[in-house]
């Protein structure tokens, strides 16, 4: 009998999904729950798992696809001598379990799937090579197949980057990835392309250079040309939706967070909390968390349809994570209740796996108040766009030694700019401002945090 498995609803309401890759192919038998595909929503890549055990018949889509929720994905031939069917008990209770969701980005570096075999494969292939690659926060080991008929894994990387080896006409499984668990970048992808590119020698070599490309030369190969999909597309809309829907206002704060700065040496140098590593990020969340107790117009959200406004009374605390993918924006959950050194666990461990791409939609949705440290990159003060369904972002500059006016004269001090983005139809300027004051009274005298907290 052939049962058709059509692509499920993943649980957030999204009408479409991308087939990323088939981790089986026609002919194969697979078993019940085994991972057959990954498809990449708009918040992440999700595994699904098979609701048959059976002989795959037909794939109805191919990788870099675009499936409708409810379309065709693939049919399995069940029962007879070639395959092993489950019992019509367990198919249909599978058939009910929701997919796994593992997060976003190029799939785990370690799946424990079985190995693909390449097409053309021989049993007659040469040993094969192997890289050792250097990833975050261990070292993995990953065979690199390059004899034509050896299974292999498929290479870990990101649609636009499978897009932009394609064009280029590069074997992803030759490139080595210099990414987070070894993910393969658009620059791994174009140093490669470089690599291998020949030379010219003889006296064309010695010709200059024009500016305008060669007579018949194709256009394609000057600019290259990625789908608006998965984070990206989630992303841009979420963030025009903001823009004209909430009405933004940013100001700003400078404030000098030497004590900070010189809390979060000591915290450093304290043996017994070697295992955490506190930073100023960490401090300024404890310091939004108490102002946000004391101005709760900042920890709203304003329901258009219900003609209400919903005050929380508990802080999610969205942290901005840039990733290969694009922006994500991961939450806390009851950032409030935790402690200095809870919360600095709780934003290394959201770091991580949003880098290792393992962060789920769950993690990503029921924000109330978000931060943004764009000081990594060495930014003093922006204007960031609040998250839909937020009243409020804080932007945390560099910090920067410079002259301070300190106790009547003037001295080398740390300091910081802060920048709040708010949603003006929640929070007045009087508001806004307190608030901002608020949290750069608290990095400015962080002892305070013990009276206020």
């Amino acid at each position: 009998m052939i049962q058709e498995f059509t692509l499920p609803d993943l649980g957030e309401g999204l009408p479409e999904a991308e087939l990323v890759s088939w981790l089986v192919s026609v002919g194969d038998t697979v078993t019940l729950n085994q991972t057959i595909a990954e498809v990449e929503t708009a918040k992440a890549v999700v595994e699904l798992p098979s609701p048959h055990a059976g002989v795959v018949t037909t794939l109805h889509a191919q990788a870099g696809d675009v499936v409708a929720v409810g379309a065709p994905l693939i049919s399995f031939e069940l029962g007879g001598s070639s395959a092993h069917a489950a019992a019509p008990a367990e198919t249909a209770e599978a058939e009910k379990l929701p997919p796994n969701l593992v997060g976003y980005g190029a799939a785990p570096a370690a799946s424990g799937r079985p190995a693909r075999r390449a097409r053309g494969a021989r049993s007659d292939s040469p040993a094969v090579d192997t890289a050792v690659l250097e990833a975050a926060p261990h070292d993995v080991l990953r065979e690199t197949e390059l004899a034509h008929e050896v299974p292999i894994e498929r290479p870990r990387s990101t649609p636009p980057v499978r897009k932009l080896a394609k064009d280029l006409g590069v074997d992803l499984a030759l490139v080595e990835g210099s990414g987070e668990s070894g993910l393969i970048t658009r620059a791994d992808v174009e140093a490669y392309a470089s690599r291998v590119a020949a030379p010219v020698t003889g006296p064309a070599a010695a010709r200059p250079t024009s500016a305008a490309p060669a007579p018949g030369r194709d256009d394609a190969t000057r600019t290259t040309r990625v789908p608006i999909r998965g984070v990206r597309k989630f992303t841009a809309e979420a963030m025009v939706r903001s823009a004209f829907t909430a009405p933004h206002v940013t100001t700003f704060h400078t404030v000098d967070v030497t004590p900070t700065m010189e809390l979060i040496a000591s915290l450093r140098a304290d043996k017994s909390l070697a295992e955490h590593r506190i930073g100023v990020l960490a401090v300024a969340a404890k310091a939004v968390c108490l102002a946000l107790s004391r101005t709760s117009s900042l920890n709203a959200k304003w329901d258009e349809a219900a003609g209400e406004i919903v005050q929380h009374h508990y802080v999610n605390l969205g942290i901005a994570a840039a990733t290969e993918r694009g922006l994500v924006v991961p939450h806390i959950k009851d950032a409030d209740a935790m402690n200095l050194v809870e919360l600095s666990d709780a934003i290394g461990a959201l770091a991580t796996t949003a880098r290792a791409g393992k962060t789920t939609p769950g993690d990503m949705t029921g924000g109330t108040f978000s931060i943004t440290n764009v000081g990594v990159f060495g930014v003093e003060a922006g204007t960031p766009i609040i998250n839909p369904g937020e009243a409020g972002i804080l932007a945390l500059g560099a910090v920067r030694r410079q002259p301070w006016e300190y106790r009547g004269e003037i001295a080398l001090r740390d300091v910081m700019t802060l920048s709040l983005s708010f949603d003006h139809r929640l929070v007045d300027g009087e508001q806004g401002a307190r608030f901002l004051v608020d949290v750069g009274d608290i990095l400015r005298e962080p002892g305070r945090a013990m009276l206020l907290g």
